[in-house]
C-alpha cells in the first residue's frame, strides 16, 4: 500500500522545475532535508504522459555512494507501496533491481558511464538527475561531460544538477553555455534552526576530542547523536572509548559495513515518541548527504575528512586527512536540523572556519586519472579539452595515467583505445586490475579475481593486540582459501574479519562471472605473476638494506625490516604509501627473476655497461640483464672502449682530486706557489690550479698522462710536480724559479724551504732566530713585493716571534726575548743588537767569528 508522507519543503519549486525541464537542463538548489532526493524523480515522473521530452521514458539519478543509492530507491518504492525493481529500482556495483517496467532508476557514478559507453545516444531515457553533485567526485565529473556529449545527439534528453551546497551559477554556465546559462531552480528547506558551537580553542587532536564532547552533549540536549569521523579507524576509536554507556546505544555508519549494519544506524530502534536507548551514531562523511538519519537532535562533528590524493610523481594514491569545507561543515550541522530544532557542536575555532575553503576541491584535480583517460578512449576522445569539463583534468596527472595506460598495453603510441583496453574498460575495475584480469584464464583467472577483489575492497586484517599488519598478500590469499574451506582452518583465519572476507569472496564471483567464457591462454598462474600485469611499474628488487628495495619505476620503496617479505630477493608491490625518501610499501607478494623474465621477456635487455668499480678503485665492464633500472644479472666482461674507461677514471678523479692523485708536499707547494703567481700578476695569464679548477676539468689536463689507463693506481703513480709544471710551460716555470723560489738563503748562508701554503695564507719561512741576525729588513720575494711571514725559532724548534716586520722586533720585543732566553740557553749567542751582530749558523756562541 502506498505510504502517506508529509508535504516536503521542495514541492513548492516543483512547478517551476518542471517548466524549466521542458525547456532544457536545469540546476536545482535547496537546503539538507528539503526532499530533493526521494521527491523529485517521483514529482517528475508523475507529470503528464505527453511531455515531449520526457514521454515514457526513464529518469536516471545518479548518487555518489551505494548505500545512498540503496536507500534512496527503497524508501520512494515504499511511499508509493511497491517493492524494490517494480517503478523504482536501483544498479550498483555488482547488484541490479530493475525490471522492465521501472522507471526511476537510481545508480551509482560509475553506472551511468557504462550504460553511456554502451549506448551514446541513452535510448528509452529522458532525464539524468546528478544528485549530491557538490562532492564534485571524479566519475561524477565524467558523468556529466559524456551526459552532456550524449545531449548533444538528442534534443529531447535533459540533465538535472541537484545540491544543497554548489557553485550553482558555474554548473549553469557548463549546462547551458555562459551566454545562455541554464535556469537555476532554488527550492526552500525545513524551517527548523541548529545551534551551532564553535570551541573557544582548537583542539591539537580533533578526533580524541570527540568522545568527550559526545559525552557532554548527551548530558545537555536530547535526542540522538551524529558524530562525523574521517574515517572507519577513527570511528573504532570513538566507539572503544565511549564504551557501553548507560541508555545509549553506540552505532557505527560507514560504506563497508553490511547494509543490514547500515539500516541499523540510519533507522531508530523506537519509535518516535516512545522510550528507548538513545542511539549515538558514528558516521563517516557517508552521513553528510543523501541518506536521513532519522532522530537526529545533536551533530558532534571533529571537522575532518579524508580523501585519496594522487601524485603523479612517483604515480600512487595516498590518503590525507585534511579540515573540511564550509560547504561541508552546512551540510554535516544540517542533519541536526530535520525533525526540530537541533544542536551542532564544531571542534574547531569560528575563526579556523572562517579560514576554511568555501567549497570542497573537486576530485579530479587530486585523483589518479587512468580511469578517466582510459573512459575518455574508449569514447574516442584523446584530447581532455575536446570535452567539457566544470574542472578540466590537471596536465601532469592526465600524462602520467597516459604512460601508464600505454604501459598496460590499453592505448597504443597515439594514445588510441586498443583491443585490450576495450575490454578492460568493460570491467568494474581500476585499469591496473583490469589489465591483470583480462591476461589472466585458466587456473589463474579465479586467482586473478581474488587478488583484485582483496585489492579493491577493504582490508580484511584486523589484527590484534601487538600485532604489526602484515605486508604479505599471499597470507590474505590464504585466508580466503581458508574460509572458503567448509574445515576453516582457525590458524589461517587467525587476525582476518570474516566479514570481510565474505565481501571479497563475494566480489571475487561477481568477476569471474563477468569474465565467464574468457578463453585467453593464461600469462601467469602464480600470484605475484598475475599481479605483476597490474603493476609492472612495481616490480621491486632488494637492495640489501633493512628492507630498503629499488622499483622498476626507479624510485625508492621500503618495508619494515622484520617483515618476513623484507628478505626476498624481489616484489611486486600492489599498494605504496607515498612518502619522503622510500615510499613505504603497504602490500606486495614475493617473486623471483625467473618469472620476471618471463613475463617480461620483451622489457628485459642485456648489453654491456662500463662501470666506476669504487671498490677496486678502477673502470669495470659487466655483461648485463636489465628491466629498466633494475639490474637482474650481472657478469664481468672485457673492456672493449679503452676511451670510455679513461673517461670514467678522469670523472672519478675530478670528483674526489685530493684522495685520487698522490698529493706531495713538493705538488703542493707548487700549487701554492702558482697562487701566490696569479694574486700578485693577475695579468700574467698564470694557470689556475686550484683543486676545484682541477677536478672541473681533469681530462684537460690529466688525459695526456692517462692515455689507455683504466685504474686510479695509474693516477696515484704519476709525478704531480711534473703534471704541473707541463702546465705551467718552460717560461713560466723558469720565471716561478725567480720570483718565487722554493728556497731562501739566510744570512747564516743555510738554504731554508719557504712554505707556500702556509695557515697564514702567506708564504713563510722558519728559522732558528741566530740565522736571522744581522738582517735589517724583512726577507721577501717577486722582486721585493712580497715579504716573508717569519717563524723565529727558539734552539728547541719552537717558535719565539712570528712576524712580517723584521726591523720592528729587533728594536721592540725582541729585548724580552733575549732577557727570557740568555737564562734558558746561556750558550747559545744573544746579543743587545740583532741588526748589527753577526748571523750564526748554530746559534752557539763558539761559532761566531
Amino acid at each position: 500500500m502506498p505510504r502517506a508522507e508529509a508535504p516536503l519543503p521542495i514541492e513548492p519549486a516543483l512547478p517551476d522545475l518542471r517548466a524549466a525541464l521542458a525547456a532544457g537542463h536545469a540546476v536545482l538548489t535547496a537546503p539538507t532535508g528539503s526532499g530533493k532526493t526521494t521527491r523529485v524523480p517521483p514529482a517528475l515522473l508523475e507529470q503528464p504522459r505527453d511531455a515531449p521530452w520526457l514521454g515514457d521514458r526513464a529518469i536516471l539519478m545518479l548518487e555518489p555512494r551505494r548505500p545512498a543509492a540503496r536507500m534512496a530507491a527503497a524508501h520512494m518504492a515504499a511511499v508509493r507501496g511497491e517493492a524494490v525493481g517494480e517503478t523504482i529500482g536501483f544498479q550498483v556495483r555488482f547488484e541490479r533491481r530493475i525490471g522492465p517496467a521501472t522507471r526511476i532508476q537510481v545508480l551509482t557514478e560509475g553506472i551511468l558511464t557504462r550504460r553511456i559507453q554502451a549506448d551514446p545516444e541513452l535510448a528509452g531515457v529522458g532525464l539524468i538527475i546528478f544528485d549530491e553533485f557538490h562532492e564534485r567526485s571524479l566519475q561524477a565529473d565524467l558523468g556529466l561531460a559524456l551526459a552532456l556529449d550524449a545531449a548533444a545527439l538528442r534534443e529531447d534528453l535533459r540533465i538535472l544538477v541537484m545540491s544543497a551546497t554548489l557553485d550553482a551559477d558555474a554548473v549553469a554556465a557548463l549546462l547551458g553555455g555562459a551566454h545562455s546559462p541554464a535556469p537555476i531552480i532554488r527550492g526552500e528547506g525545513r524551517s527548523h534552526p541548529v545551534a551551532v558551537l564553535h570551541l573557544e580553542r582548537s583542539p591539537r587532536d580533533a578526533v580524541a576530542a570527540t568522545a568527550p564532547a559526545i559525552r557532554s552533549v548527551l548530558a545537555e540536549h536530547a535526542g540522538d547523536v551524529l558524530a562525523f569521523l574521517p574515517g572507519v579507524g577513527e570511528i573504532d576509536r570513538i566507539a572503544a572509548d565511549l564504551g557501553e554507556p548507560p541508555g545509549v546505544e553506540v552505532l557505527p555508519l560507514h560504506g563497508s559495513l553490511p547494509l543490514a549494519a547500515q539500516e541499523r544506524a540510519l533507522r531508530p530502534a523506537r519509535p518516535r515518541g516512545t522510550n528507548g536507548p538513545r542511539r549515538v551514531v558514528l558516521a563517516t562523511d557517508l552521513a553528510e548527504t543523501s541518506l536521513t538519519i532519522e532522530g537526529i537532535g545533536v551533530v558532534v562533528d571533529a571537522g575532518l575528512t579524508r580523501k585519496p590524493r594522487f601524485e603523479p610523481g612517483p604515480g600512487m594514491t595516498r590518503l590525507v586527512t585534511q579540515p573540511i569545507a564550509q560547504a561541508s561543515a552546512e551540510q554535516r550541522a544540517g542533519r541536526a536540523g530535520r525533525l526540530g530544532p537541533g544542536h551542532c557542536l564544531r571542534l574547531w575555532t569560528e575563526a579556523d572556519h572562517r579560514r576554511r575553503p568555501a567549497q570542497r576541491r573537486a576530485e579530479i584535480l587530486d585523483a589518479d586519472l587512468a580511469p578517466l583517460v582510459l573512459e575518455l578512449a574508449l569514447w574516442g576522445v584523446s584530447d581532455p579539452n575536446a570535452v567539457a569539463w566544470l574542472s578540466p583534468p590537471p596536465a601532469p596527472a592526465w600524462s602520467q595515467a597516459l604512460g601508464l595506460l600505454r604501459d598496460l598495453g590499453a592505448l597504443d603510441a597515439n594514445a588510441t583505445i586498443t583491443p585490450l583496453g576495450r575490454r578492460m574498460a568493460t570491467l568494474p575495475t581500476h585499469p591496473r586490475l583490469a589489465a591483470m584480469l583480462c591476461r589472466a584464464g585458466g587456473e589463474g583467472l579465479q586467482r586473478a579475481c581474488d587478488l583484485a577483489a582483496l585489492l579493491a575492497e577493504r582490508d580484511p586484517w584486523i589484527g590484534g593486540a601487538g600485532q604489526s599488519r602484515p605486508v604479505d598478500l599471499a597470507r590474505r590469499l590464504a585466508a580466503l582459501a581458508a574460509y572458503r574451506d567448509k574445515q576453516r582452518r582457525a590458524d589461517a583465519l587467525r587476525g582476518f574479519e570474516p566479514r570481510r572476507l565474505a565481501a571479497i569472496d563475494r566480489a571475487a564471483r561477481q568477476l569471474q562471472r563477468l569474465l565467464r567464457g574468457h578463453a585467453d591462454a593464461p600469462v601467469s598462474n602464480a600470484a605475484a605473476g598475475l599481479l605483476a600485469l597490474a603493476y609492472p611499474d612495481r616490480i621491486a628488487q632488494n637492495r640489501g638494506r633493512d628492507g630498503r628495495f629499488l622499483l622498476a619505476s626507479g624510485t625508492g620503496a621500503a618495508l619494515p625490516p622484520d617483515d618476513p617479505l623484507a628478505a626476498a630477493d624481489y616484489l611486486v608491490v600492489a599498494d605504496l604509501d607515498a612518502a619522503r625518501g622510500d615510499h613505504r610499501i603497504r602490500a606486495a607478494l614475493a617473486t623471483d627473476r625467473a618469472e620476471i623474465e618471463t613475463l617480461f621477456a620483451d622489457a628485459v635487455e642485456t648489453r654491456e655497461r662500463l662501470i666506476w668499480d669504487a671498490e677496486r678503485g678502477a673502470a669495470a665492464a659487466r655483461r648485463e640483464t636489465r628491466l629498466g633500472p633494475l639490474v637482474l644479472a650481472s657478469q664481468p666482461a672485457a673492456i672493449e672502449d679503452a676511451d670510455a674507461a679513461q673517461a670514467l677514471l678522469l670523472e672519478a678523479i675530478g670528483q674526489d682530486l685530493a684522495a685520487s692523485l698522490h698529493w706531495t708536499p713538493a705538488a703542493r707547494q707548487l700549487q701554492a706557489r702558482v697562487a701566490l703567481a696569479r694574486r700578485l700578476e693577475p695579468e700574467g695569464g698564470w694557470p689556475d690550479l686550484s683543486d676545484a679548477a682541477l677536478a672541473a676539468d681533469a681530462s684537460a689536463w690529466l688525459g695526456v698522462w692517462l692515455q689507455g689507463k683504466s685504474r686510479l693506481a695509474d693516477a696515484r703513480a704519476l709525478d704531480l710536480v711534473e703534471v704541473l709544471r707541463a702546465l705551467l710551460g718552460w717560461e713560466r716555470a723558469r720565471r716561478l724559479e725567480t720570483l718565487a723560489p722554493p728556497k731562501l738563503m739566510t744570512p747564516a748562508a743555510t738554504e731554508r724551504p719557504i712554505d707556500y701554503a702556509d695557515p697564514s695564507g702567506e708564504p713563510a719561512l722558519k728559522a732558528p732566530m741566530q740565522e736571522l741576525f744581522g738582517a735589517t729588513e724583512t726577507p721577501a720575494i717577486w722582486h721585493g713585493r712580497q715579504p716573508l711571514t717569519l717563524y723565529l725559532l727558539s734552539p728547541a724548534g719552537r717558535p719565539l716571534q712570528v712576524t712580517r716586520d723584521l726591523a720592528g722586533f729587533w728594536r721592540g720585543a725582541y729585548a724580552e726575548v733575549r732577557k727570557e732566553m740568555r737564562g734558558r740557553y746561556p750558550k747559545h749567542h744573544w746579543p743587545e743588537d740583532p741588526a748589527a751582530s753577526p748571523a750564526v749558523k748554530s746559534g752557539l756562541k763558539r761559532h761566531l767569528g
